[in-house]
């Protein structure tokens, strides 16, 4: 399942190698597609780890309204946060200098590949860790 605001978007798990592109739904968040069919949004497993073919570009807040911000990253690990809060997005994006950004932030067109998907949990702590944030409601 991908954040909760994708829940009635069709969907399907990523692969490693997979083609991403950011992609505004419609339902309030942005997330990833396949290009070859950007109806169907493509979930990722935190942990994941994951290539833009060019420095990501972020929404970012100004004195008036919003602003685009570049980042100096190519590389970034899918991440979940806010999992206390079932009205919150969940899904977002560590950089290699440790900020974190909703993947909803993210600005729409980017592409993106899918380089490795995270280990199989061994631990209860690891499995945790991976779990995706449910949609109660």
């Amino acid at each position: 399942m991908c954040d909760y605001s994708l829940m009635h978007v069709q969907s399907r798990p990523a692969s490693v190698g997979d083609k991403l592109i950011t992609r505004d739904f419609g339902t309030g968040t942005r997330g990833f597609a396949a290009p070859e069919n950007r109806s169907v949004a493509v979930c990722v497993m935190p942990g994941t780890e994951i290539a833009f073919t060019e420095p990501v570009m972020v929404t970012a807040p100004k004195f008036l309204g919003f602003g685009i911000k570049k980042l100096e990253h190519r590389t970034a690990i899918f991440r979940q946060v806010n999992k206390d809060a079932p009205a919150a997005h969940h899904d977002a994006l560590e950089f290699p200098d440790g900020r974190t950004v909703l993947l909803t932030n993210v600005c729409e067109g980017q592409e993106a590949t899918v380089l490795q998907l995270p280990a199989q949990p061994e631990t209860l702590e690891e499995k945790e860790e991976q779990r995706r944030v449910e949609y109660v409601g």
